[in-house]
């Protein structure tokens, strides 16, 4: 039984503020009606309008029929599939600091070839800080002139760093000079229209995830390993319309499994994916899955080709005991189970994706974290059980800039409906609420961060949650606080959570890591 316990309240610095994005308008506009790349319209139902401005991107979707006849539809059709032929089977997902530079590319392009018998999927991020640097792009973007706007500095580097990279791998330089253009036409536009929609956020970033791609899929072609790119918003990666956080819908499976499959069968070829990238099922607009988003796009391309293994590949050499940045002799961890895998990305791991360990799990398929720049470390294998006598506990976690509410009421005591009252105020607002502590009359809770990177939600709206709370009982608002997870085996490791929990955490947090790591 995977578990967490967690200690709030410890002040952390404030972290760097993201900002929101307007929509740019002419990727509003429809003009033509084209075939759902995914899948046909005759078998799946989905249609897609190509806005004017915009070459590649689908932006609207229009269901002819409900999901599940596409599913069905879909399982038909892939059981009728050539079952002679010889299926993808593994998919390897790369981050952004192993495709940093065009050295890193080469050495990640021969990981791929040396596993070539595998027949596996690519997943790839954007390149080293690229997402960053466009978001920052964005921001900059709004407050600058339309003439001053292809001056940017993010927007120059994100150009440097893309163009040297193709020209040190020996590509021609029009693989990527198209989104080139285009992003800086983006830009151009955000400037001129002075604000940023969320929506936009999404089709601004998801530039860096399409250069990425197609750079390396162009280098596997240019060394004989044949390869075809494909952005996962064409493939069938249907989400919910929820920008910048967007989660996976189910008719995204099969849709995904129809597209790689046939081509696979037709013409084979190593498929490169964009990690972090779909296409909202209402909108039909480019939409991203979150921060480290790239990780959920493998698990569900494995889930959706029912894979043997699933291989998440990182710049350490595993899941480890603990962020090593606190504590330098942090060690990686063999085995996970998926929920301590779970808990440990929601708590704050920078590992894997909170969300990732779902489609694994659901189709019960292994996940390997490995280190590509130690691919003969052994890593972690995240599966459904582990051997529980070999650690109590696996991981302390830390998540910082944590915003926490102190509600204390007497009218708690033997009143029926008060949390009701104070979570509907939550509900109200949209906002999502992460952990929770209960006593006889108060109540302490934390908002999560990353449902607050993704909404902004700034200090207006923090306070319209104190007043309204206020209505009910006496609330505290304290800010850029942390919360220290304990992941394990809660059942064995009550002894140990006995002794530490007895050490004062402001005045010997160093103290308390050492002692617990003991017992990793």
């Amino acid at each position: 039984m995977a578990g967490s316990v967690h200690f709030s309240g410890v002040r952390t610095p404030l972290l760097i503020k993201k900002s929101c994005f307007s929509r740019f308008p002419s990727l509003s506009k429809s003009s033509n009606l084209i075939e759902f790349a995914a899948s046909a319209v005759s078998s799946s139902g989905l249609f897609a309008a190509f806005g004017d401005g915009c070459r590649r991107r689908v932006l609207r979707v229009g269901c002819k029929k409900g999901v599940e006849a596409v599913l069905r539809e879909e399982a038909s059709e892939n059981e009728s599939s050539d079952d002679n032929a010889e299926k993808l089977a593994c998919v390897m997902k790369f981050g952004g600091s192993s495709l940093a530079s065009a050295e890193r590319m080469r050495e990640v392009a021969d990981l791929v070839l040396q596993l070539r018998d595998e027949r596996p999927v690519i997943v790839l991020s954007a390149m080293g800080k690229t997402t960053n640097k466009l978001l920052l792009a964005g921001e900059k973007a709004v407050s600058c002139g339309v003439s001053n706007a292809s001056e940017i500095d993010e927007l120059s580097l994100v150009k440097e760093l893309h163009l040297r990279t193709v020209q040190e791998l020996g590509l021609d330089s029009s693989v990527i000079s198209g989104h080139l253009e285009e992003l800086e036409q983006l830009l151009k536009g955000i400037a001129m229209m002075k604000e940023l929609t969320l929506r936009t956020t999404d089709y601004l970033v998801s530039f860096g995830e399409c250069m990425s791609t197609r750079i390396f899929a162009a280098y596997l072609n240019k060394i004989g390993a044949k390869a075809r790119q494909y952005d996962a918003f064409d493939i069938g990666f249907i989400t919910t319309d929820d920008f910048t956080n967007a989660d996976i819908l189910e008719a995204t499976y099969p849709a995904v499994a129809k597209r790689l499959y046939n081509d696979w069968i037709n013409d084979p070829a190593i498929p490169i994916v964009t990690g972090f990238l779909g296409k909202g099922w209402k909108s039909g607009a480019v939409t991203t899955l979150g921060r480290g988003g790239s990780d959920l796009t493998a698990t569900a391309i494995g889930r959706a080709l029912g894979l043997q293994e699933i291989q998440v590949w990182k710049d350490v050499d595993g899941v480890l005991t603990c962020d090593p940045s606190i504590y330098p002799r942090a060690l990686p961890v063999p085995y996970l189970t998926f929920d301590e895998a779970a808990e440990l990305a929601y708590f704050g791991a920078q590992v894997l994706h909170p969300q990732a360990m779902r489609p694994a799990r659901e189709s019960d398929i292994p996940v390997r974290v490995k280190n590509s720049y130690n691919p003969e470390a052994p890593g972690t294998l995240i599966n459904k059980t582990r051997d529980m006598s070999k650690a109590v506990l696996t991981s302390i976690v830390l998540k910082r800039n944590v915003t926490m509410l102190d509600i204390v009421s007497t009218r708690m005591l033997g009143q029926f409906g008060f949390l009701a009252k104070v979570f509907s105020i939550f509900e109200d607002l949209g906002i999502s609420v992460d952990v929770v502590a209960t006593s006889e009359v108060s109540i302490s809770l934390t908002l999560d961060p990353s449902k607050l990177w993704s909404r902004e939600l700034i200090q207006q709206e923090l306070d319209h949650v104190v007043e309204e709370l206020e209505k009910i009982a006496v609330v505290n608002l304290l800010q850029h606080r942390s919360i220290i997870s304990l992941i394990g085996n809660i059942q064995r490791s009550s002894l140990i959570l006995e002794k530490v929990l007895y050490f004062p955490l402001q005045k010997y947090s160093k103290t308390i890591l050492n002692h617990i790591h003991h017992y990793l």
